[in-house]
């Protein structure tokens, strides 16, 4: 049996960024700008995974599926099932009444 990786297998596709955020669009319906990803890339770890090829972010695709099915919730009936990201409760400015 030959464990070794076939040499002529197709390299997953990467997208520049402004292709990347596009594909997001297309494929899931999600607001995507290419900012947003620039912004995930810098500041949090929240963003979808990327290679750099020099200074370019280089996205597979396999790996922008996975980020935005996550950002995707379940599949619900009505809004009261929905559970809420934010807590209903108003933030309060410090003042008394």
């Amino acid at each position: 049996m030959d464990t070794r990786k076939n040499e002529y297998a197709k390299p997953e596709r990467l997208l520049r960024r402004s292709e990347a955020a596009r594909y997001v669009v297309e494929n899931y319906g999600i607001p995507c700008a290419t900012k947003t990803l620039a912004k995930l890339a810098c500041v949090s770890s929240k963003g979808p995974p990327f290679r750099l090829a020099g200074r370019f972010p280089l996205y597979p695709t396999s790996g922008l599926d996975s980020w935005a099915q996550a950002k995707i919730g379940p599949l619900v009936r009505s809004t009261s099932e929905a559970s809420p990201r934010f807590s209903p409760t108003r933030k309060s400015n410090g003042k008394r009444r």
